[in-house]
Parts: structure tokens; C-alpha cells; sequence
């Protein structure tokens, strides 16, 4: 029987530390990014993205051909977000800071290090321009966390600031924008005082559909949440205690 070869490993540090110096460069690169509303151009290397992530393996597939493509535009995109994706992908490993919030493109391991940060910075990343810039798809998994620390009264301003946002770049109604996040704020834990402000509020600018505010008030006029629709009612772990909270079925997890 052949005896096993003897696996040798490299230090990772220096590894990273070579890759992470591709990030960006020119040299060698065969793929030009042109990235956010600056359109700020980012090098990157095509067999690298490829085999990395689905996404890029898709948008850079055989059809731009051999040789240096033309520049790829990703105007959507925040070039901030944009390198910390880079980063992530070429060294397993990304160096976010508060004042930044990454947008991911379906990277698992990425997002999940992306949501713990803003979960344990909460208050910090909803005041960021990245926050506004975030697309539905990448709010969602944040407003369906109980671990964000921050109170569901904060969260329903900052998301109708990101809904403003999204309404003004694309021309569109603040509840139109908002429609697939908004079922994700969990009312119910809103005093009663709160809940009529931001009913008053509603009917001034739409955000949140009349049906959700009902569902609130249906908690506070029963005296107990409804355990068969789950989230709505739970705290998350950085909701202020307010005395009704002693009757909803779910506390925080």
C-alpha cells in the first residue's frame, strides 16, 4: 500500500499578505471595474474572482472573451463595499470598520462576518451613508436579526431615512421603496404612545402598510403577541424594556 505523501504547509500570514497586495493593483490584472456614482475604476484578476464566488464566475464567464475586457460597470455598487468584497475574496478575510458597511454579493461567510459586525455596532453602522446605500435584499437579513442593538423605534426612523433615500435615487414612492423591508419591523414592541406617533406619521408619509399597524395594535388590545407569527413580537437584543413587553408571548432569544 503507498504510504501517504507528507503535506507541508506554508505560513498563512505571508500568503495573505501577498495576495491581499494584488488587491487593486494594475499589474497583471485582467479585469477594470467601474464602480459606484464616482465611477472610481477597480483591478482585479478574473481567475481569481471566478473561482471564489458564483456571482463573479457568472458575470465574467467566456462571453467577454480572452484578453483585457472592456471596463465592467457596476454603478449600484458603493466602491467602499465593492473592495471589501474584493478583500474578502482574495485573502478570506476583510477589515471593516464602523464608519463602513459592506453590500455582499450572495457570499455566505462574508455576509454573516458583515451582520455580526453591524449587530455588535448597531447604533454606529445605521448612521453611515453605507447603511442608505444598502440594497432590500442585503437590509433584510439585518432587520430579521435579533441580535441588532439598537431599539425598534430607532430602526423604524433609520429605516424610513434609507427608504427617503431609495426613493429619491429611483424616482419611486417611500413606500413603494420600503415595501419589501418594512414587514420586518417589529412594531409590537412599540408602546402605545410610540405606535400612535408613528401611525400619526404614517398617514402623513406612507411607509408601513395600514395592516401591520393593526397587527400592533392587536397585541396591545388583546394584552398578549401571537405566538403563530413569531418575529413581530420577539425583542431583539437591544430593545428598551417597556411595560407591555410583560405580556408579549415571545421574549428575546
Amino acid at each position: 500500500m503507498e504510504t501517504p505523501g507528507l503535506a507541508v504547509h506554508g505560513e498563512a500570514a505571508p500568503f495573505s499578505t501577498a495576495l491581499r497586495s494584488l488587491l487593486n493593483n494594475p499589474q497583471y490584472s485582467d479585469v477594470c471595474f467601474v464602480v459606484g456614482q464616482e465611477r472610481q475604476e477597480v483591478f482585479a484578476h478574473r481567475c481569481l474572482l471566478a473561482c471564489r464566488c458564483n456571482f463573479f464566475q457568472r458575470l465574467l464567464g467566456p462571453k467577454l472573451g480572452p484578453g483585457t475586457p472592456s471596463p465592467v460597470v457596476l454603478s449600484t455598487v458603493p466602491a467602499e463595499a465593492f473592495l471589501a468584497v474584493l478583500e474578502f475574496l482574495y485573502t478570506n478575510s476583510v477589515r471593516l470598520h464602523r464608519h463602513s458597511v459592506a453590500v455582499t454579493f450572495g457570499l455566505g461567510p462574508l455576509q454573516e462576518r458583515c451582520i455580526a459586525f453591524i449587530e455588535a455596532h448597531s447604533q454606529e453602522a445605521l448612521r453611515t451613508r453605507g447603511f442608505l446605500e444598502l440594497s432590500a435584499p442585503a437590509l433584510l437579513p439585518l432587520l430579521r436579526s435579533d441580535k441588532l442593538c439598537v431599539d425598534e423605534a430607532e430602526l423604524v426612523l433609520a429605516a424610513r431615512s434609507w427608504a427617503r433615500v431609495g426613493a429619491a435615487v429611483m424616482e419611486r414612492p417611500v413606500a413603494e421603496v420600503a415595501a419589501p423591508v418594512v414587514r420586518e419591523l417589529r412594531l409590537a414592541l412599540l408602546a402605545p404612545a410610540e405606535l400612535s406617533a408613528l401611525e400619526e406619521q404614517n398617514r402623513r408619509e406612507p411607509l408601513i402598510p395600514v395592516e401591520q399597524i393593526v397587527e400592533a395594535w392587536k397585541c396591545h388590545a388583546l394584552r398578549r403577541g401571537d405566538a403563530a407569527r413569531g418575529a413581530p413580537c420577539r425583542r431583539r437584543r437591544g430593545t428598551l424594556p417597556r411595560e407591555h413587553h410583560c405580556f408579549l408571548d415571545l421574549p428575546f432569544k
